[in-house]
């Protein structure tokens, strides 16, 4: 029995997995081909080998401390330095296939990373009053932020702020299963819209983006191009993918934070502008391209129902409107 770990060149040219893995464990050992030496930067991914070859090319022989089998696991410890503390892990992947990942402690922060998320108030707001919807199951609290709670029948998003009496800022949360199951049923396409109408809104979700490409239920490539399609028809309404629920409670804190301070700085720029003094005049206000696509509509141009207006049309426009103020109409 051998009682060191061995890495050795992969026999089979075809294969694309060039690493021969032995791990000292049982009385023949294990034995798996892998794409790297050491999981330094990713997780590596292995394969079940047929055995260890007799003619072997070993390219490292490091000694262990220990090697235990926990579970779906099994932890690796070898006798030096560096680079000595590993795990292999046994799983299921897309399509219910069983894979084999090498991974450190290093590569695993990436799914639950070991931080702590600060204190601080959300945009200088001392405590910011977040409305929770009343439908909302298992809500967010908001016990490390400082924020305190409303619970409000909101008329869209999960979460929001108002200013005067009018809500400026939504949040709409979801978990992976609940974005996917809306996003193939459609009903995505009209919470985004009604979110859209919102001036700052965006959608959370308690996940990475890369579990998409773990689906089993649902095609992978199906999924993601519907969030992108998502993307380009509401670009105003975000989809915004944190590593859990607590990552995604902070970020919609500090979105809505942000958000709130946002329209305060506008509408205190609405009542300067309201209080010029006698006699200032300013240029009209440009407008917006829902008037002005109201406004192409009434006269015949071929304009889209949604999304940008052709730079024909905005030229049109001002063409049209500066002719009526030069003649005075």
């Amino acid at each position: 029995m051998v009682d060191d770990f061995l890495i050795a060149r992969n026999p089979d040219d075809q294969s694309r997995l060039p690493y021969l893995l032995r791990l000292p464990l049982g009385r023949d050992g294990v034995v798996l081909k892998a794409r790297e030496t050491w999981p330094r930067t990713s997780k590596v991914y292995c394969h079940p080998a047929a055995g260890w070859p007799a003619d072997a090319e070993v390219v490292e022989r490091v000694p262990v401390r220990s090697c235990v089998r926990r579970g779906a696991a099994i932890d690796l410890v070898l006798d030096r330095g560096r680079e000595n503390r590993s795990q292999i892990v046994f799983t299921r992947i897309r399509g219910g296939r069983e894979a084999i990942f090498w991974q450190t402690a290093r590569t695993s922060k990436q799914a639950r990373p070991n931080v702590s998320v600060p204190r601080a108030r959300a945009s200088g707001i001392a405590d910011l009053s977040i409305l929770v919807d009343v439908h909302e199951r298992y809500a967010w609290r908001f016990a490390d932020q400082q924020a305190s709670t409303e619970p409000r029948a909101l008329p869209v998003g999960d979460y929001a702020v108002e200013l005067d009496g009018h809500v400026v800022a939504a949040v709409e949360r979801k978990s992976l299963q609940d974005l996917v199951s809306s996003l193939l049923s459609g009903k995505l396409g009209y919470a985004l819209g009604e979110l859209a109408a919102v001036p700052h809104a965006a959608v959370v979700v308690e996940e990475r983006y890369s579990k998409v490409f773990g689906l089993t239920w649902a095609r992978p490539a199906v999924v993601a191009d519907g969030l992108a399609e998502c993307a380009a028809r509401w670009p105003n309404v975000p989809i915004h993918f944190c590593d859990n629920r607590s990552m995604a409670q902070e970020w919609a804190f500090r979105f809505l934070g942000a958000a709130l301070r946002q329209a305060e700085q506008e509408e205190g720029g609405r009542t300067r502008l309201a209080s010029l003094p006698t006699g200032v005049t300013l240029p009209p206000a440009e407008p917006t391209t829902a008037q002005v696509r109201a406004w192409a509509q009434s006269l015949g141009y071929d304009v889209s129902d949604r999304g940008r207006l052709r730079p024909q049309i905005w030229a049109a426009w001002h063409e049209a409107h500066d002719r009526d103020s030069a003649s005075g109409s």
